[in-house]
């Protein structure tokens, strides 16, 4: 499952690399020397689309299992929030403390997540795509046309985060460091998950079901539970989002976006829980600035291409590049300092002829 290297998934996750500690200290660094935009639109952003990419990645690359529903969780997610929470349209809006809203709602989210996988887990390829697509579209259509609960078109304005310890938590700094910080935590869960029984039996049943099956494993339950897992992060990744926006609506879910996770978590690399980050980062940074040179309407073209061509030439996605951009440097590398090696032995033990 690893791609070796600087994310080796082979290596235990509490090892220090050199590159890591320098990742490490930009992102904590990152909102010194950047505006609020690239912190706030740019840095936060990514993180949060980077978490409901990891999501996926979790269920498909380790599990083998890939939804199309993983925003629609997140969103639905963003919509307990509004309903339960506080919002400034007048509809719903129960005005339940934050410290019950957001567990209720990540919980919701990944109740919802299990829900999806009890009725795709019986399929396999295309079938489970086609299927977590329609039940994306059906909530789309859903929460569109509903005004009793989701207030049709126009959905929730006004969903913020409290204000605590004096911090308003939407501010650009505060906001980057809570995502930043819920990313780090999911990040080193998918990763030590990996490595722990459930996900060493998860990937066990993504290569062989049957043979596992035979083994005594319930294959269902396990998938069901990962796609309860999977919910978790997606759901928070929910909260973070209706936060980051201050509102949500049918749009926040709607099929486009959520085909743009599955683009984000390709293009990144589902071998590492590190992909879904890189591929967010690449598409956030292609979202704001690739319009400077085309028209925004073609900028669905630009992320189809970008796709294509990882998928042509690095199925691995970026992930791959580096491994292989690393390989060559370190193949490179080892061979000057093997025929280094050779030459000093060659001359410390070449015979002499000297009297």
């Amino acid at each position: 499952m690893a791609t070796g290297g600087l994310f080796s998934g082979n290596s235990a996750w509490t090892d220090i690399h050199p590159a890591k500690i320098v990742v490490a200290v930009f992102l904590l660094a990152y909102p010194t020397f950047t505006s609020d935009f690239f912190t706030y639109q740019i840095g936060a952003y990514s993180l949060i689309l980077g978490m409901v990419a990891l999501s996926l990645m979790m269920l498909a690359g380790y599990g083998g299992m890939v939804s199309l529903a993983q925003l629609t969780v997140a969103g639905f997610a963003g919509y307990l929030m509004a309903i339960f929470g506080d919002n400034s349209v007048g509809v719903m809006g129960l005005g339940w403390p934050w410290w019950l809203t957001i567990p209720v709602a990540i919980l919701g989210a990944a109740v919802f997540s299990a829900l999806i996988g009890a009725i795709s887990v019986r399929t396999e390829g295309i079938y489970t795509i086609m299927i977590t697509l329609a039940i994306a579209v059906a909530f789309f259509y859903f929460v569109r046309q509903n005004y009793a609960l989701f207030n049709g078109f126009t959905g929730y304005a006004g969903v913020e985060p409290p204000t605590l310890f004096g911090v308003y938590w939407r501010a650009p700094i505060p906001f980057y460091y809570l995502t930043l910080a819920l990313a780090a935590f999911f990040f080193f869960m998918v990763l030590y998950g990996a490595r722990a029984n459930f996900g060493l039996s998860l990937q066990a049943i993504r290569d062989n079901p049957r043979r596992m099956h035979a083994l005594g494993y319930d294959v269902t339950v396990h998938r069901i539970v990962a796609y309860f897992m999977s919910g978790i992060i997606a759901g928070t990744a929910g909260v973070l989002l209706v936060w980051f926006n201050g509102r949500i609506s049918p749009g926040s879910v709607g099929v486009d976006v959520a085909i743009d996770i599955l683009v984000i978590a390709v293009v990144g690399g589902m071998r590492h829980p590190v992909g879904p980050f890189l591929g967010a980062i690449a598409f956030v940074l292609l979202e704001n600035f690739a319009i400077d040179l085309i028209d925004r309407e073609r900028f669905n073209t630009v992320i189809g291409l970008a796709f294509l061509l990882v998928v042509l030439f690095s199925p691995d996605g970026l992930l791959g590049i580096w491994s292989k951009v690393r390989n060559r440097i370190g193949l490179n590398w080892n061979a000057r300092r093997r025929n280094a090696r050779a030459e000093r032995d060659d001359g410390q033990t070449a015979p002499s002829f000297e009297q």
